[in-house]
């Protein structure tokens, strides 16, 4: 069975959107990993990528949301990521330490703002 999950993609000014939906697994990092590089344009001086929605994240997940940050902060980009506080996916990002890689934010509205 595919997992599935669904990439919306927006751009507010210089930053870049990404939400995810669903589930992100070896099964689909392929395609949400590449759904969410091509947001990014050279106008873009930051990608968030909101998890809010997103119901499972597992080892491959991560690795492709460590790599999208590596590939930007070589372009000299951030990368900023949307989490439910308390939620399994924040616990995986605290576990794995993405949380102290790249700043987290409470809501779309606060990521966007840089607060």
């Amino acid at each position: 069975m595919t997992t599935m999950a669904t990439v919306r993609g927006e751009t507010r000014g210089d930053v870049s959107v990404a939400r995810v939906e669903g589930e992100i697994d070896a099964a689909n990092v392929l395609e949400v990993g590449a759904r969410i590089r091509s947001l990014v344009t050279n106008r873009s001086m930051r990608l968030v990528i909101d998890l809010s929605q997103v119901t499972y994240l597992d080892s491959a997940g991560i690795n492709v949301i460590f790599a999208i940050g590596e590939e930007l902060r070589s372009h000299q980009q951030t990368l900023d990521l949307v989490v439910a506080e308390g939620s399994p996916i924040a616990r995986m990002l605290a576990i794995t330490s993405l949380d102290r890689a790249h700043l987290t934010h409470p809501s779309l509205a606060d990521a966007i703002a840089g607060d």
